[in-house]
């Protein structure tokens, strides 16, 4: 049996969830992280000795980072679809998929947790102000992207497609001002209409607003 540790309204959690959801695969979760505490227990740090999640564990053992383990699950039960055989072919889902973290993602959380999380009062303007820019520059350099392509690497939804689509419904939903970006509205609609997505990725985080701790 799989079992999957870490918060569900965790983003990295939320890729392996997703993944998890697209290949139904049986799985037992178990709350851990922030409110839910048990990183620091000698049993979660003999699994991830960073003490971090998300983590997972079958029967060949425990597997940390969310891209390892997205890439894992891909490789053991994802099939050609999920991982190419070819390894150019599959450098054109790994590209993106380190390129929605690093750039997408890391801009992302920096206006999540200067704007969002933080209250107003404690707010760095200045920072802020860059922060939009850097974000909005990220998204519009997928929107450009995804002008050419229905989804990250080609016609169907792929590996590729998980780090930047864990990063959509928050974007999109927090209470910000946005550029246009109609070809990044058009995937967040497609990924809304899977049921892994609307079940894994596009929960509620409200309990976050204002809130600065872990």
């Amino acid at each position: 049996m799989l079992t999957v540790w870490g918060r569900r309204n965790s983003q990295n959690v939320q890729k392996v969830m997703w993944l998890i959801g697209e290949l139904g695969l049986d799985h037992t979760h178990i709350d851990a992280g922030s409110s839910f505490g048990g990183l620091d227990t000698p049993e979660f740090l003999a699994r991830n000795p960073h003490g971090k999640i998300p983590v997972i564990e079958d029967e060949a053992g425990a597997v940390w980072e969310s891209h390892t383990i997205l890439r894992y699950l891909a490789a053991k039960h994802g099939g050609e679809s999920w991982w190419p055989a070819d390894p150019f072919q599959r450098s054109l889902q790994d590209r993106w998929i380190e390129w929605g973290t690093t750039t997408l993602q890391v801009s992302l959380l920096e206006i999540f947790w200067a704007f969002y999380r933080t209250p107003e009062e404690k707010r760095n303007q200045a920072f802020l102000k860059g922060a939009f820019r850097r974000c909005h520059a990220a998204f519009a350099a997928l929107d450009a992207h995804l002008a050419t392509t229905p989804y990250m690497a080609g016609d169907q939804l792929t590996l590729a497609d998980i780090p930047a689509g864990a990063t959509l419904f928050r974007y999109l939903t927090m209470p910000i001002e946005r550029p246009a970006l109609p070809h990044v509205e058009a995937l967040y609609g497609r990924l809304s209409e899977r049921d892994a997505y609307r079940t894994h990725v596009m929960v509620p985080y409200e309990d976050l607003f204002g809130r600065m701790d872990y």
